[in-house]
């Protein structure tokens, strides 16, 4: 359950960042233009990733110790 909440509640916010700054906020930031769309396309790849890793997050049972 708590991998699909980080997919949804984590990867997709920070696809639709990435989006927003690489391609939205570049045209308007004429001095920074490179670096606005270099930190847009790294947050939405970092989303991406985070998205990906979700699914493939599994609930890991603890190790307990046997006392002797």
């Amino acid at each position: 359950m708590a991998s699909k909440q980080i997919s949804v509640g984590v990867g997709i916010p920070m696809i639709i960042a990435g989006v927003v700054l690489a391609f939205i906020l570049t045209p308007i930031q004429a001095d920074l233009k490179d670096t606005v769309e270099f930190v847009g396309s790294l947050i939405g790849i970092l989303g991406v990733l985070i998205f990906i890793a979700g699914f493939f997050s599994r609930k890991i049972t603890p190790i307990t110790s046997k006392s002797s």
